[in-house]
Formats: C-alpha cells, structure tokens, sequence
C-alpha cells in the first residue's frame, strides 16, 4: 500500500512541475555529480542571487520528490512529511495564479541520482538550460555496479543539454571532461589546470589577525583577465573549485569578472562541509561530517595538511556505499593518514577497525589511535583529548552521525540547529545503529 502510494505521489508530483514550469518558464540549472553537488549549488546561486530572483534546492531535495517540491516552493526542512505533502495542492494553485515576475527567474537543482533509471527520470521533466558536471568517482558505487554506469548516468545531463544551454565541466576530472565532445551546448570547464577555461590560481590560506578569521584567496583567470577573489571561511580546495563552477556559471549570464568576485565574497559552506568552529582549549574544528567519500576525504585530508598547526588530529567514520571496493578504500585511509602529518586518530565504526590494523601494520604509534563503535563515545573522548592549538578535522558518512562528535567539541555549543547538520527532529530521532 505504500509503495503504491509513493507511486501516485511521484506521478502527481511530475506533473504539477512540468505545468509550474510551462507556466513561469524560468532557466534551470542543473548540477550532478559523485561528490560537491552541494557546494556547487551554494556557489552558483550566491553569485546569480545578486543580479537575479533564484531558488534553489534546500538540503537534500535532489531525487524524484524533493525536486518537484522544490519548483512549487515548498522548502521548508523542518517541516514533517506529512503536513507538507498536505500543502502541496494549496501551492500548486497558489504558484498557478502567481504573476509571473514574482516567480524565480533561476532554478538551481541540485540532481542526485542513486541507480540507474534516476536521471532520465528526472530529465522527463525537467529542460535544464545549463548542466554542471562536478565529479565521476566511486561515490555510491553500490547501486551502480560499475564506474562506467556511473558515468553514463550522470553524463546523461550534459548529453540533454540544447545548442543555447551550456555544459559546465570540472577541467580537473579527465572522467567528466569526456562529454566535452559529446555535448550540443556550449562548454566552459573549470579548475586549477592550465587548460581550463575558468582557471583558479595562486590558492592561498588567510589568517585574519584582527578577527581571527580563516579563508582562502585565489586569482581568478578568464579570457586573459586576472581578478582577485577573498572568499572569507572557505579553506577547502573542492570549495574553491565549486566557486569556479561558479563563476563560470555567472559569465555565462553576462556577469563581468569583477562583479563574480565580489559576489563569491559571500559563498558560505553549508552545514557539516568543511565548516570551521572554535573548538574547547582554543583548538579549531572542522566540521566535515555531512558525508564522506574516498576522494572527498582525501581531499579534507590535504586541506588539513595545509593548513598551520600545533597538531592534526582526525576522527573518521566508515566510507558507506563503496560496494565492492569498500575494504581496499578504508585500509587506503591509513596511508591517507600517515601522508597527511597527522599526530592523533579517533576511528568509528566497523570498516574503520581495517584503517587501525592497517595503521598498526605500517607501525602508526598505537596509543595514538583510538576506536569507537559509536559517535557519543568518540565525541566523549575526543573533548577531553583536544589539547590547545589543534586542529581536528570530523568526517563519515551520513549514517556515522559525527555531528554529534562535533557537539561535544564546540567551543560553544548554542544554536547548533542552524550550525550542524542533521539538526532536525525526524534526523535526531533516528537512533545510531553500526555500519
């Protein structure tokens, strides 16, 4: 009976969107990718918020519900399901009388596909005029089988993309730059590379000394322009890179490169993305617990690294939903660890105990790593290990609930509904329960 109504909610759902957008016609981007669809969606949508009325995807509504929700406006996360389901009927007529000036001129949605079938269900209703490809890795690898899959799945976004739209491809992923050719929209790329279109360089990290704020900087590089850009509590690379997307993004739209920098001056991560708090004894936290992926811990792995400190310290959940790779990629962290200069582990959850023997064969000192089989025990221990001027990077899966680690370490704790992630009731209700 459930399953049968999930099925006719679904079909009502597409149906009041592909009218809402036949209505209003506003652009549509779409963003897809293994990992940093989020923060590529804050990005876009705090450069275009300047000049133009945009919406985006809020949380986690990228699949065949949260999408449709999204385009009538119904974006409320604390809600419960129920009373908002309730709504939708009341707002698909309230959106229909709406003029249509008073509608966003940009969607900004976020498309998360977990098996095959995802996307071109998606795309069945949805016309996206511009298509951002972040990653292809073997995040979610489970549903898929394959890389291959993968690549053809999320591909299918830029390959439905028309002649006027344009596709946005990470420059940096040789696996993503392989649409390039098979699109018949316009490209730009984006990234660190020389052959980018959108090139970030000369990356840099800021101490503030007046407010002891941290971010980074770089130079952005277009059509042989060279413009400065500050972003203010950014310190990770695939940040940056999301604000490349970005500003490709916003040039696409006839913004000039002045105008994109200073827009980008306002990119915030999002809850539980490389987000940096004041931790007990005066130690920084970074809070990267909204999920976790090889490449995405890797890449918060060399954040880490480069960032000054007195001592890195790490505490790791399990990698879900890698499938078949999932020991060879949590015995890796080991040397992902020992590569990153860190002096303290804390580990959490089954496939970590692979990590703690991997680092003990390789001789990591073995007092200074430490397992847990759950987030509040972890979280216990680490606040009373944090010594003054660490810095203590947090990140698993959704599943590992590392937020509430971070709780026990924040300097101050007080509205952490809006400063961590998976703050809501439904969320918090959810009990613990072991890779």
């Amino acid at each position: 009976m459930k399953s049968f109504f999930l099925r006719c909610l679904k079909l009502v759902l597409r149906w009041m969107a592909i009218v809402t957008l036949k209505r209003h016609c506003p652009t549509v981007i779409a963003i897809t990718g293994s990992v940093g669809k989020s923060s590529t969606k804050e990005a876009v949508s705090t450069v275009l918020s300047s000049r133009f009325r945009v919406r985006q995807s809020p949380g986690n509504f990228n699949n065949e519900i949260g999408v449709p929700l999204t385009i009538l406006g119904l974006l409320d996360t604390k809600q419960s399901s129920m009373a908002r389901f309730l709504m939708v009927p009341f707002r698909f007529l309230w959106t229909l009388c709406l003029p249509r000036k008073q509608y966003p001129e940009m969607l900004i949605l976020e498309l998360g596909i977990d098996r095959v079938g995802d996307m071109e269900y998606l795309l069945g209703f949805l016309s996206p005029t511009v298509g951002i490809l972040t990653t292809i890795s073997t995040s979610h690898l489970e549903f898929f089988k394959s890389l291959s899959v993968v690549s053809r799945e999320k591909g299918r976004l830029i390959l439905s993309l028309p002649k006027n739209g344009l596709a946005v491809l990470n420059a940096d992923e040789p696996r993503v730059m392989k649409f390039k050719d098979k699109t018949k929209a316009a490209v730009l790329s984006y990234g660190f590379g020389e052959g980018a279109d959108v090139r970030g360089t000369h990356v840099s990290f800021f101490r503030d000394a007046t407010t002891q704020s941290i971010g980074s900087s770089f130079k952005l590089e277009y059509g042989g322009k060279i413009i400065p850009v500050r972003l203010p509590n950014i310190i990770a690379e695939h940040h940056i890179s999301a604000a490349l997307a970005a500003a490709a993004v916003g040039l696409f739209f006839k913004m000039n490169p002045l105008e994109v920098a200073e827009a980008l001056r306002n990119f915030q991560s999002l809850p539980g993305r490389m987000r940096l708090f004041e931790g007990v004894r005066q130690s920084f936290i970074v809070d990267d617990t909204y999920n976790a992926s090889p490449k995405s811990l890797l890449a918060a792995l060399k954040t880490l690294k480069s960032l000054e400190s007195s001592r890195r310290v790490v505490a790791l959940g399990d990698m879900l939903e890698l499938g078949a790779d999932s020991d060879r990629a949590h015995r890796d962290v080991a040397k992902w660890i020992l590569d990153g200069g860190i002096q303290e582990v804390f580990l959490l959850g089954k496939n970590m105990l692979l990590a703690k023997e991997e680092l003990e064969r390789i001789g990591f000192p073995g007092n200074h790593v430490h397992w847990f089989p759950d987030p509040d025990s972890l979280g216990k221990q680490l606040a009373v290990s944090v010594c003054e001027g660490d810095t203590v990077l947090l990140k698993g899966s959704q599943g590992m609930r590392l937020e509430k680690a971070v709780e026990r370490v924040l300097l101050d704790p007080s509205g952490m509904a809006a400063r961590l992630c998976r703050q809501s009731d439904e969320w918090k209700r959810i009990p613990f329960s072991a890779s």
